[in-house]
């Protein structure tokens, strides 16, 4: 009894005594373990996880690039988005004359920059951007011929990715980059001989300076040195995109394949074959088969996947989502868009592209060019290193006008450029190289077509043709 009382006691005095604060644990669920996180991967520091994953990444990548339609076409839209049919430099030096000749000068190197001699500038653009997009990195080299300065493509596999060492004194070499005590990148470790080289042999690395060397990459994290595919997220679901389709199309064909078999219930039939004792019977049209009685015919009736068609697109939606584009710039599939769906889905494509345009392909590969050019005009007598060294930051002045998108309805877009050069938002210049043109040239275009029209009597303006109709 007593004992009764005391736990009562007790009971009592445990309600009435406020409970002891409960620390409340704090966790993060992506870093817990347990059956949820079970084969879940990590990732490492960049330059160990690029180093060991590139070459394979950028030898898939290119593998799909060839031989998955849809990567390829969402691929070359990319390219095309990145560099259309060519980046322009517009010179900004504050004297026209000198602007003027410096652009028709960079006009003329464009026609004859590729040191093999296979395209333009404009094609090496579209090369890079390629390479950029497949391998996830680009590599060039700046030549001083005698015939000036020349571009030479490099594949990614000619700079040595098996080459990291430490070189003492803060130096490095990381997959085939060297880098001084300070972290600055002074040589690439490449490879004489090209990938075309049929009959190339084993051969060393040669240390090429950093200056010669143009490398444009997107880096995804700070400090990587080597780049890698802009498929990289997708090339696993790619690959297992092709089996489904293959698979999808193996069902097809099995399933056009009309088969039937002959059966003959409870042993009725007298043995006689309704087809003749063919080995391998066949049914052509508006033919009709007499059974004894107790036979029939069954046909094959393969099932394939339900809501197969749906799956698909799933499918495409993710390939196109860890590509970065719209799922239309993979498939080409249009037939449930309209105007305000592919102005939404194009906005931040077009962003993104902006980005890689301004943030990487500017600071990577145009300003060099045009800095050595601008060098190389000097060392031809072009210029003169008085003139250069006098206004040097004037020289190097460039803007890089990159192609204006294609619209949906061009009309709107000259009528959206138009006020914005009335409302003062943009130059006459800018619109007019944005569209592949260079200002001077047009004007004096238009100059010649008036003098030409005047000289023949023809109203040049729309106004004087309003006028000359109106009289």
């Amino acid at each position: 009894m007593a004992g009764l009382v005391a736990r009562t006691r007790q009971r009592l005095a445990d309600l009435i005594r406020p409970a002891a604060p409960q620390l409340r644990q704090r966790r993060m669920d992506g870093a817990t373990g347990g059956r949820r996180a079970f084969g879940f991967g990590t990732f490492g520091a960049i330059n160990s996880e690029v180093g060991a994953a590139a070459h394979t990444l950028a030898s898939r990548s290119a593998y799909l690039a060839a031989n998955n339609p849809f990567i390829s076409n969402g691929v070359a839209n990319i390219v095309g988005s990145l560099v259309g049919p060519g980046i322009i430099a517009t010179p900004t030096h504050p004297d026209a004359a000198v602007r003027q000749d410096l652009s028709t000068r960079f006009d003329a190197w464009c026609e004859m920059a590729d040191a093999d001699g296979r395209t333009d500038f404009a094609g090496l653009q579209a090369l890079v951007a390629n390479e950029l997009v497949v391998r996830g990195e680009a590599f060039a080299l700046l030549l001083q011929t005698d015939d000036g300065l020349r571009l030479r493509a490099l594949g990614a596999e000619q700079v040595d990715r098996s080459m990291t060492r430490n070189l003492g004194g803060g130096r490095s070499i990381v997959q085939g980059v060297e880098f001084d005590a300070d972290g600055r990148r002074v040589a690439y470790w490449i490879f004489p001989t090209r990938e075309t080289d049929v009959f190339a042999a084993m051969a060393t690395p040669v240390r090429v300076d950093a200056s010669d060397v143009l490398h444009v990459m997107r880096p995804v994290a700070p400090g990587q040195v080597r780049g890698i595919p802009w498929t990289a997220s997708i090339i696993l679901q790619a690959s297992e995109f092709d089996k489904l389709t293959d698979a999808l199309l193996m069902a097809a064909s099995v399933s056009a394949m009309f088969a039937g078999f002959v059966t003959d219930e409870n042993n009725l039939g007298d043995g006689t074959d309704p087809f003749g004792d063919e080995a391998q019977p066949s049914l052509e049209p508006g033919t009709m088969v007499r059974l004894k009685g107790g036979q029939k015919v069954v046909f094959a009736n393969p099932q394939q996947a339900n809501e197969t068609a749906e799956f698909v697109k799933h499918n495409l939606r993710a390939l196109s989502a860890g590509l970065g584009v719209p799922t239309h710039l993979l498939d080409n599939d249009l037939s449930g868009a309209n105007y305000s769906s592919l102005r939404a889905g194009l906005l931040p494509f077009r962003q993104r592209i902006e980005q890689v345009q301004y943030g990487v392909l500017v600071p990577q590969l145009f300003r060099p060019i045009w800095h050595r050019f601008i060098l190389s005009e000097v060392l031809s007598g072009s210029l003169t290193a008085d003139d250069l060294e006098a206004s040097r930051p004037a020289y190097e002045a460039v803007d890089w006008i990159m192609p204006r998108p294609m619209q949906v309805d061009p009309q709107k877009d000259v009528e959206a450029t138009t006020a914005e050069i009335d409302a003062g938002l943009t130059s006459r210049r800018k619109a007019v190289a944005e569209r592949g043109w260079n200002v001077e040239d047009l004007d004096e275009e238009r100059a010649a077509d008036r003098t030409r029209e005047t000289a023949l009597g023809l109203a040049a303006e729309p106004e004087q043709r309003e006028a000359a109709n109106a009289a």
